[in-house]
């Protein structure tokens, strides 16, 4: 269904061309756009209409004209005025607004379609036969992006990112849950992933503009057939929750970059907890003080590099290495060895990834 405002903009926009004042009606005479200024009582005239066989009538003064979705009856429009102009003008209205109801029927059902596919709700048969029937190409390079806004049902910004992309009609923008926006953009031969990230900062830099604040943005790998559309947007979606979790800072994350964090999201809780207790004695690494964090972090920025780590932290080198020395004794482990430092850095991630598993609990 189109909605009111639609139709308002469109005979508004028909009486600055002809000068000419319209109204649209449901079939029992409820007014849902108009450009008279003060609009008369129609219901009973319409009524009268609707049940006689003729698709334009001359009541009052008025030309009539019914419009119809497919077979149904769906509006009813008239025209001030009894003239051939004015007859003419009222067809041409219907035509449009004919018009508008295929598009937005059309565009319906491609939304819907995109929804199920996004979430595997189609078979594969189904999938390609109504891809055919929606006239949108199978064998096409894809990826899929999620924008997560911080207020549930953005319509606002839902028609931002249509109008960043809607332009382009092989890109499909749609919503599957409460705060996420969903992107599936087509890419073109050469297009890869300097590409898929440099759309992904145009939609933030967009919704930031409108003043959208902590919006996220991920995205899939690139699929080639439509089939795999939901595969591409459950990565999207994979990438959404572990950039959380160990990306932070990054507003922006692809799927392709997420390596081990990406592993240990899957493992179960009962595992992660086993395995601290296992390496650490029951301790846990993120009892550690500020100043060891610190160094911790620094030493693995810095690929396990001594000297480079010092410099950074404005500490002598052997003040480091008593550092590293006194983390040794207490957890059996030294960062210096490539070996222990994976050990380490796997155990601070699966920390941080429980950590936030017992916050989405509550």
């Amino acid at each position: 269904m189109i909605s009111n405002q639609i139709l308002q903009n469109t005979i508004e926009g028909l009486k600055a061309i002809t000068r000419i004042d319209l109204t649209v009606m449901d079939t029992d005479g409820k007014i849902l756009a108009t450009t008279f200024s003060e609009p008369g009582d129609y219901e009973n005239a319409v009524l009268s209409f609707v049940e006689s066989p003729a698709e334009s009538q001359v009541i009052q003064g008025y030309q009539f004209f019914k419009i119809y979705d497919e077979h149904q009856l769906e509006y009813i429009l008239l025209a001030n005025g009894g003239s051939e102009d004015v007859y003419m003008v009222g067809k041409i209205a219907a035509f449009q607004i004919q018009n508008l109801l295929v598009a937005y029927k059309e565009r319906f059902d491609k939304d819907n379609f995109i929804k199920n596919l996004l979430l595997d709700n189609l078979l594969l048969v189904d999938i390609y036969n109504r891809a055919k029937k929606l006239h949108i190409d199978t064998e096409v390079r894809r990826v899929i992006f999620i924008v997560e806004t911080s207020h549930e049902r953005d319509i606002t910004a839902l028609d931002s990112v249509r109008s960043l992309l809607g332009g382009k009609s092989r890109d499909f923008i749609t919503a599957v849950d409460e705060k996420n926006i969903i992107v599936v953009k087509e890419l073109g031969p050469d297009d890869g992933y300097p590409e898929m990230e440099t759309t992904a900062q145009d939609i933030m830099d967009l919704l930031e503009s409108e003043g959208e604040e902590d919006v996220r943005i991920a995205y899939g790998t690139i699929i080639n057939d439509i089939k795999e559309v939901s595969k591409s947007y459950k990565e999207a979606k994979l990438a959404l929750d572990v950039g959380k979790i160990f990306f932070d800072e990054k507003r922006i994350i692809a799927y392709s970059a997420l390596g081990i964090g990406r592993l240990i999201y899957q493992l179960p809780i009962p595992l992660c907890k086993m395995f601290i207790r296992e390496i650490f004695e029951g301790k846990s690494p993120d009892e550690f003080d500020e100043e060891t964090l610190t160094t911790i972090n620094k030493f693995f920025e810095n690929s396990l590099n001594v000297s480079e780590t010092s410099r950074q932290l404005y500490i002598h080198r052997n003040t480091l290495v008593y550092r590293l020395d006194k983390l040794q004794k207490s957890t059996g482990l030294d960062l210096r060895v490539f070996e222990d430092a994976i050990t380490f850095k796997i155990a601070l991630m699966v920390v941080k990834y429980m950590k936030y598993m017992e916050t989405q609990e509550y």
